[in-house]
């Protein structure tokens, strides 16, 4: 959901933002059903247009709205702006928020024992995760050129979450790239008004 948001500050949209418990005890919200079949966030209304599923929607608030483009227009690097979406939304989300994140940090924020195992199996995929985002991405202060574009917005909240595991020092050793990316990054605007 957060990389929605980001899309909507980015652009400088006005919103209203409803939060929804999909893991709550009682279950997902019926009514939430109705904007989402599948009981996941984020759902997205403008208007009498509603979409589910977060690519489509970050899509269409780029086309739909004036402001910066969050969709690079030259041929390779909007393939590669897709390839870092791809690789965070296949590879990198699971790994970096769920199998390091949610065990290391949640689990002791929670008070329940970290699975070590888990943890220990990420960490070979976490660190090809890195090195790839480090590889294919730019000098230029974002991941793909000179202005913000949509793998920003999708690796900002997974790196708010990764950053507070104690891994991330060792698995970001010789990603310099990455770390310069995401000193910058972490401290937009749109980073401070989207905090959880």
């Amino acid at each position: 959901m957060r990389i929605v948001r980001l899309a909507l500050e980015e652009k400088q949209v006005k919103y209203d933002l409803v939060e929804v418990d999909v893991f709550a005890k009682t279950g997902v919200p019926q009514e939430h059903l109705t904007r989402h079949p599948f009981g996941r966030i984020p759902a997205f209304e403008h208007g009498d247009f509603r979409l589910y599923e977060t690519g489509a929607i970050v899509r269409y608030i780029d086309d739909a709205f004036p402001g910066c483009k969050l969709q690079a227009t030259d041929p390779k690097a909007r393939a590669r702006v897709n390839q870092i979406v791809g690789i965070l939304d296949a590879y990198g989300y699971r790994t970096l928020v769920w199998d390091i994140y949610v065990e290391r940090v949640v689990s002791a924020r929670e008070g329940r024992q970290a699975n070590e195992e888990k943890i220990a199996a990420a960490l070979p995929r976490a660190a090809v995760c890195l090195s790839e985002l480090t590889r294919l991405s730019d000098d230029c202060g974002f991941l793909i050129g000179n202005s913000v574009t949509l793998a920003d917005l999708y690796a900002a909240p997974i790196f708010a979450c990764f950053m507070q595991a104690p891994e991330a020092v060792p698995l970001l050793a010789g990603c310099e790239k990455l770390i310069c990316w995401w000193q910058g990054f972490a401290t937009r605007d749109s980073m401070s008004r989207t905090r959880p």
